[in-house]
């Protein structure tokens, strides 16, 4: 496999797994939630190195999914007390990234941990980390674990997809019929704190937030149909890596930069060009009801 063949393949998988899970913050209006996980898994990282003095794969996952989870149950307690969900993740949000950037200064100084790379990531340093597999020969790390995260999302998604269809539109009436709400909550936030983290070493945190957020909105854009936003995220999360490796080659520019900007710009042209909920749309149904 080519060297560039990788970095569309991990594009590809970052953007299809966020696309979809990101889906589910838009229904649920939590869309600032993955810019939060996506800095304070920063905490979780620094936080299993010092305790294990390791930067092994499997502990940094799992430091990192459980500062995501963390962060999740803070921004529910606080909003359960009665602090605005905004408030609550912009409080939580930056105090736990702050303390994991002192704790980088102090304790991890000499480490791969620095704040940068975790912000920006570096997608073409990946074909060169790799692992041995049986039938597949030399792998990138990176691949093998966003693709074992996707499968994930998959399975749980599969299982649960009525159950997070009720509680995403309406959770009053899912927690009437019976349905553990919070319960699937934080097995949401779960699948997002893991799909964040497999990401965010390589790409970073930026294009993490930049897929989690921009294909499901744009996918919402286009279709009031549950399933068919899903796929339609899917589809766009894959279109704008891919798009945004090409215009990054061309332009000789960032690579993970380059993607997130094109999810952007492919947002933008779905808010001016969307039949039902654009610009353009809504323009003519205005001056259709003047005339």
């Amino acid at each position: 496999m080519t060297y560039e063949f990788w970095i569309l393949l991990t594009g590809a998988l970052v953007g299809g797994t966020c696309g979809m899970m990101g889906c589910f913050l838009i229904l649920r209006k939590m869309a600032m939630l993955a810019d939060a996980i996506s800095h304070t898994v920063l905490l979780g990282l620094v936080l299993a190195f010092l305790i294990s003095q390791s930067l092994n794969g499997g502990i940094m996952l799992v430091g990192a999914a459980a500062a995501g989870l963390f962060t999740t149950y803070l921004i529910q307690v606080l909003n359960a007390k009665g602090i605005q969900e905004d408030a609550s993740i912009g409080v939580v949000f930056t105090t736990l990234f702050a303390i994991g950037v002192i704790l980088i200064s102090l304790f991890a100084q000499n480490v791969h941990l620095d704040v940068e790379h975790a912000l920006m990531g570096e997608i073409a340093f990946i074909p060169w980390d790799t692992l041995t597999l049986p039938m597949f020969g030399e792998v990138p790390k990176s691949v093998v674990m966003l693709t074992a995260v996707l499968l994930l999302d998959l399975v749980v998604v599969l299982l649960l997809f009525k159950e997070f269809k009720l509680t995403s539109f309406d959770p009053g009436m899912a927690a009437a019929m019976g349905f553990p709400v919070l319960l699937l909550h934080y097995v949401m936030m779960t699948l997002v704190s893991v799909t964040t983290v497999s990401a965010f070493d390589s790409v970073g945190a930026i294009l993490v937030v930049a897929m989690l957020i921009a294909p499901g909105a744009t996918a919402y854009l286009w279709t009031d149909r549950y399933l068919k936003m899903i796929l339609l995220s899917v589809i766009i999360g894959v279109f704008d890596s891919i798009a945004g490796y090409y215009a990054a080659k061309w332009l000789d520019v960032s690579i993970s930069g380059s993607m997130a900007v094109v999810a952007g710009l492919v947002f933008l042209l779905t808010w001016i060009l969307s039949p039902r909920h654009g610009l353009i749309a809504r323009f003519s149904v205005l001056r259709s009801g003047r005339g």
